[in-house]
């Protein structure tokens, strides 16, 4: 971990700084407080890397989208690798996928996340560390609330983007949270503070990307309801148009 501190060391020593100015600004507002700054801190974060996050997150979706498809290549092709590779890889040039995209971003975003752990948890808080219920921002939290919601804040963004018919998927949904629970006891406050902030604006960034994406898919599924309904309404006046020629006809042969 050593090894790793002094790689991400003036990364590290940069958000430092800019913790440092933010919690400045919560002083000059009156009301100075590190766990303020620390959640500044993480929004400026997520806000820079946001265009990094949709590109994760699309791709995710979309090879979602494509799962029934590649078990269906899966199952064609099992006895014949390379032209089952063939398959797959037609199949995501067609639908215009890069199945490495979804851990480019991510990876991208790495040094970020380890510079930011290492810069809170090596900070040295020279004012109050107190934070709402919280003696200290450089300790765990002696109530347990912190680890809670880390927990349930992972659970909710993996939630947003879990595959739900995938049991193995869907299982990690439910583990992962409890091992983040779990570490969030023994770790500091003011980084548990970041996860749990961290995840609160991903849950909001997914939301607005998956409410976009859904808008012209609801506006496709309406339009194809007007047609069925208007195409129902052609053909119940056809029949009735019909039946009234019918009645018509009887009405003259009874003559």
């Amino acid at each position: 971990m050593d090894f790793l501190w002094s790689i991400f060391q003036p990364l590290v020593e940069f958000l430092q700084r800019i913790m440092e100015a933010l919690y400045s600004v919560t002083v000059s507002m009156g009301v100075p407080s590190y766990g303020l700054a620390i959640i500044f801190l993480t929004i400026i974060i997520k806000m820079l890397l946001y265009p990094l996050t949709v590109k994760q997150v699309k791709s995710m979706k979309a090879m979602q989208e494509l799962q029934p498809k590649m078990k269906r290549i899966q199952e064609d092709y099992k006895t014949n690798p390379q032209l089952m590779q063939q398959e797959m890889q037609k199949l995501y040039s067609e639908a215009g996928v890069n199945p490495l995209a979804g851990c480019l971003p991510l990876l991208v975003q790495m040094p970020f996340l380890m510079a930011i752990f290492y810069a809170l948890r090596d900070a040295v808080y020279e004012g109050n560390p107190a934070f709402l219920w919280m003696p200290s921002l450089s300790e765990s939290d002696p109530y347990y609330i912190m680890p809670v919601l880390s927990a349930l804040s992972t659970y909710l963004v993996s939630r947003q983007s879990m595959d739900q018919s995938n049991s193995q998927t869907k299982m990690m949904g439910y583990i992962m949270p409890l091992i983040i629970g779990y570490m969030s006891m023994q770790f500091a406050s003011g980084l548990v503070l970041y996860w749990v902030t961290m995840n609160t604006v991903q849950i909001g960034q997914q939301w607005w990307m998956f409410r976009n994406d859904e808008k012209p898919q609801k506006k496709a599924k309406e339009k194809k309801n007007k047609k069925a309904d208007a195409g129902s309404g052609t053909d119940d006046g056809a029949d009735e148009a019909q039946e009234t020629k019918q009645k018509s006809k009887k009405h003259k042969n009874k003559k």
